[in-house]
């Protein structure tokens, strides 16, 4: 049985780029470089990203986001085509955007915190949509692990970093932190809620 496609807007998403995305898969194997190497590399797009925020330079991490974002599809990609797919690096891949995601919330800490002002409410917002974040693969991994098919959601990994790419491109970055906020917790809640279902 052939892997079922990510629904919503990331699988949709996912196809359209994957014609864009497929040369430089190419040109990646031929350089040498594994999937796990661009988990890795993915990774270090984030953390730079966190970075360059916490510095105090929102649209520049954004693009920074922006410009390495990509290789979350490419490793996929280069593991797909060029036979390097392994349970160990599909397990890699998942932890790695978990430290990722961690990474930028930290880097958002940081800019907001040296904002004047800045307090408990600020640090209470960031932590709700980093918590939420995280119970979304949380509870796809534990339902996967149980034997459940658990893709569904409103914002997966793919809608919130849209969303955080947003806020700091506009400016907006309180509402959108919090829309990321609302939109976790009920996601995590959608698969519990529909595990619950293939469970009866």
């Amino acid at each position: 049985m052939g892997a079922v496609p990510d629904p919503g807007l990331t699988g949709w998403c996912r196809r359209r780029c994957r014609p864009l995305l497929l040369p430089v898969a190419r040109a990646l194997h031929r350089l040498g470089v594994t999937p796990n190497g661009v988990s890795l590399l993915g990774l270090a797009g984030c953390a730079a990203a966190a970075a360059v925020l916490a510095l105090g330079h929102p649209a520049a991490a954004a693009l920074v986001l922006l410009f390495l974002g990509p290789l979350d599809a490419v490793d996929g990609i280069l593991a797909r085509e060029f036979g390097g797919a392994t349970r160990f690096g599909a397990f890699l891949d998942s932890t790695l955007d978990r430290y990722g995601e961690f990474c930028l919330f930290l880097g958002l800490l940081a800019y907001l915190w040296r904002r004047p002002g800045a307090g408990l409410p600020e640090a209470a917002l960031v932590l709700a949509a980093l918590t939420g974040s995280l119970l979304v693969s949380y509870t796809r991994a534990r339902a996967e692990g149980l034997g459940f098919e658990c893709r569904v959601g409103l914002a997966t990994r793919f809608e919130r970093l849209l969303l955080f790419g947003a806020a700091l491109l506009t400016g907006w970055i309180l509402p959108l932190v919090g829309l990321i906020a609302v939109l976790a917790h009920a996601t995590a809640l959608q698969r519990i809620l529909h595990v619950r279902r293939l469970a009866r």
